[in-house]
Formats: structure tokens, sequence, C-alpha cells
């Protein structure tokens, strides 16, 4: 559903629901200003386009003793589409690959990896990341601290 599609109140539907997912239709219908009915049908069409993608709980990785975040940048040995896709569906089976973005730069791929601590991201990069299809390089960068994440 491209953009020009979404009134005010469908964007004000979304800004609500990404803050607080758990709201009720007749809290929601209140806080944007219509009726229970219409912005109930809003949300289905917004859930049905796909703009809306699922409802979830946002977890405290910290609390669950994953405070460690390292960002690594990933060089291929061959950027081949069969290469890409290689590498694509190997990344999805790494767990503590938490994102993971194709880059337009000097390398190929940019990852977000969480694990406890520095001496549990250097096995994951030993042993897994490093052993993903065609890797070719990797340069880490640790994260001191979070300034802003998972808005």
């Amino acid at each position: 559903m491209p953009n020009d599609l979404l009134d005010s109140y469908d964007m004000a539907i979304l800004e609500v629901l990404e803050a607080e997912g758990r709201i009720s239709a007749t809290e929601l219908a209140a806080r944007i200003g219509l009726s229970k009915s219409p912005t109930q049908a809003r949300m289905k069409r917004l859930e049905a386009s796909g703009v809306i993608r699922g409802y979830g709980a946002r977890l405290d990785r910290v609390k669950m003793g994953q405070a460690h975040v390292a960002f690594v940048e990933v060089r291929l040995s061959d950027t081949r589409e069969a290469a890409l896709q290689a590498f694509n569906k190997a990344v999805l089976t790494v767990g503590e690959i938490e994102e993971c973005h194709m880059i337009a730069s000097r390398f190929d791929y940019l990852l977000k990896v969480r694990t406890a601590d520095i001496q549990a991201y250097r096995r994951v990069l030993a042993e897994r990341i490093s052993a993903l299809p065609h890797v070719a390089g990797t340069s880490t960068y640790v994260a001191m601290e979070a300034v802003k994440e998972g808005a």
C-alpha cells in the first residue's frame, strides 16, 4: 500500500499501535477521533495490505542476558545472485544475528549481532559468521551504549 493511500487517520492508527500494540480498539478509536467500527475496519485493511505486519512484545535483551551488541561488516568473495541468495538463506539460521542488511558500500552486508558477552561474540564470529557461504572477510564494531534502539 503506497504511502499516498494512507490518510491522516491511518497514520494516527499506525503511530499509536507502534507505541502501544496492546491498546484496545475502543481506546485507539478515542485517541484518533473515530468510532470503534471504522477504526477496526481501518486496522483490518492495514493488516490485510501488509502495512501492519504483526504484533509483538518488546523485549529487554539486557535483562535477558544478551547485553553485548556488535555490528559486523561482511565482505563476500562472490556477489553474483546465487551467492547472495546462499548467504541470505544461511544468515537466517544464525540466531545471534538480530539484523542483516545488504549495503551499497565497500562491504556487502552489515549485521547486528547480539550475544551475552565478548567471548560469546568471538565464538559466534569464528564458528558461525565466518563459516557463512562466500564470506571473504569481516570487520567488527562493538557498541558501547544504545542511545536509540528498536523505536
